[in-house]
């Protein structure tokens, strides 16, 4: 409770320049055409205000981790918010923050070789959290209902409790898939251009692409 406290502390008060409060609408531009999807504007507003860090902050302390490139662990993210997050702030609604590098650590598999695993700074994480949180909402209603994996109030147990009812229905064949190294090949560019269709703030693009 210090900890968020001091967390608190640091962060500046919701000005009248930042975007919504919890609970309202993402603004949205008007289309080009009837047929355009809308663009999503001020998104970088909404990621870094303040009621929106507090939520990223408890949930990066949640997650715990190791340190990034410059060391700093989750208990050091505090004191280092607040005396550095109003540069950081600007910097973010300029469009001019640039993310640390990525450590990376190779983690040995049960079969033999190794899976390589980014581990960006503990600050990083913070803004990943805190886009993710505004991006979610934009994103996750257009995912398909049959999908489980890494998306809010979905988990395995709900894809087994699926897999149950399928078996009960009659059906007997099961194909298994596996993407190999998707992360390590997938286009970015590709992933980037799919993203400028409906975000409309560059500066959420860029920070995405660093």
């Amino acid at each position: 409770m210090q900890q968020l406290s001091l967390l608190k502390e640091g962060l500046p008060s919701s000005s009248a320049g930042e975007a919504r409060r919890e609970g309202e609408k993402v603004r949205q531009a008007v289309p080009a055409s009837e047929k355009a999807e809308p663009m999503l504007v001020g998104l970088m507003e909404q990621v870094v205000e303040r009621g929106n860090l507090i939520r990223a902050w408890k949930r990066v302390r949640a997650n715990k981790g190791s340190p990034g490139v410059d060391g700093m662990t989750v208990d050091d993210l505090t004191g280092y918010l607040k005396e550095s997050w109003p540069r950081i702030r600007e910097e973010l609604l300029r469009g001019e923050y640039q993310p640390q590098p990525v450590r990376e650590v190779l983690i040995p598999k049960p079969g033999g070789g190794t899976r390589r695993l980014g581990i960006p700074a503990v600050l990083d994480r913070l803004i990943q959290q805190a886009i993710l949180q505004v991006l979610d909402p934009v994103y996750d209603p257009t995912f398909s209902d049959h999908s489980y994996g890494f998306r809010p109030r979905r988990r395995a147990h709900q894809a087994v409790e699926q897999a149950k009812r399928y078996i009960a229905e009659g059906y007997e064949w099961v194909v298994d898939m596996d993407l190999e190294k998707f992360f390590d090949r997938v286009n970015h560019d590709i992933l980037m251009g799919k993203l400028a269709r409906r975000i409309g703030d560059k500066r959420v693009l860029r920070v995405i692409r660093r």
